[in-house]
């Protein structure tokens, strides 16, 4: 069984991805918004950027697809995303890794100061 550490690191992209469905589903403009403002406007995803990495994520089963019911005069679903569990456990894998890298970089920083 694989475990979440193989698939270390992640790029920003995908972390932020991930972080953007940690807590509800979006679609996938809301999910380039959520990405945008979460980096504070440093990551800015074109549509065919995020789409890939879409279908990557569902390749790798860290998402999944929901379908999201239009409105009744439509027949068309529009396609949500939500974080899979695997994918859960790679995000926090992930913010793990990167909080130790954190720590290690503020002490040795405190080092240089002392």
């Amino acid at each position: 069984m694989e475990t979440s550490q193989e698939h270390l690191p992640v790029s920003e992209a995908t972390f932020l991805i991930l972080l953007s469905l940690a807590q509800e589903s979006r679609h996938g403009y809301a999910i380039m918004k959520d990405v945008e403002a979460l980096s504070q406007g440093r990551v800015s995803l074109s549509t065919g950027t995020l789409y890939g990495a879409l279908s990557r994520l569902l390749d790798q089963r860290w998402i999944e697809r929901v379908e999201d019911e239009l409105p009744e005069q439509s027949s068309r679903t529009r396609k949500r995303y939500r974080l899979s569990e695997q994918g859960r456990h790679v995000l926090q894998a992930e913010s793990q890794r990167l909080e130790q890298l954190a720590a290690m970089a503020r002490l040795r920083l405190a080092e240089n100061l002392s």
